[in-house]
């Protein structure tokens, strides 16, 4: 379910899978294939994509449905 998901946020903000890669410091074919299933994303990249587009990893997991991140623990 996470690709689709990490391929819906990212066309939701209008955005290319370069302007992605950029974030991540990567190349783009190298993102495409964590959106094609191709490779496993990795943690840190999940959790960088959670935070740009202000939501969940569980949200790009599928675990959840609720798009709106978790409230920051004080």
């Amino acid at each position: 379910m996470y690709l689709q998901r990490l391929k819906k946020l990212r066309e939701d903000k209008d955005l290319k899978q370069i302007n992605i890669a950029n974030l991540l410091n990567m190349k783009q074919p190298q993102y495409a294939r964590y959106e094609t299933g191709k490779r496993d994303i990795p943690l840190d990249c999940l959790v960088e994509l959670a935070k740009f587009y202000n939501t969940s990893t569980d949200y790009i997991l599928g675990i959840t449905n609720e798009e709106k991140p978790y409230p920051k623990i004080k």
